[in-house]
């Protein structure tokens, strides 16, 4: 059984990375994961093309679910899924939660094994009302 893919999009390399460094201390090996954050010179900001080397990275069979941290990096999460395509797009989904916490227990939810779906659930049940 292969579990559902978590990537980290932050506007800031250093939250993708912390974000990524807590899950892999929480979960272990058991979630593929991949983060991408800031631009190429060192700033702030977030690119299409290493958010899609990130989901390439994090890819599984059962899905991929995208935790991104600003309004940016979820417009750029959109031009990335949208320039995979299907088939493999439509096992891609970006949560509206918080980064780090929706992070953590998206892929805690998904080293039991749970659906793409239910990992999305998960992470989406910490946004605000």
């Amino acid at each position: 059984m292969t579990n559902v893919g978590i990537v980290i999009v932050s506007h800031s390399s250093k939250v993708a990375e912390g974000t990524a460094d807590m899950v892999r201390q929480m979960v272990g090996d058991e979630v593929p994961l991949a983060w991408c954050g800031g631009n190429s010179e060192g700033g702030l900001g977030t690119s299409v093309e290493a958010i899609m080397q990130a989901i390439d990275s994090a890819w599984s069979e059962a899905g991929v679910a995208i935790l991104v941290d600003l309004g940016g990096a979820e417009t750029n999460s959109e031009m990335a899924v949208e320039m995979i395509g299907e088939p493999r797009s439509d096992r891609i989904v970006i949560c509206n939660a918080p980064i780090v916490e929706g992070a953590v227990m998206a892929a805690t939810e998904a080293s039991g094994g749970a659906s793409l779906k239910d990992v999305v659930a998960t992470a989406h049940e910490l946004s605000p009302a």
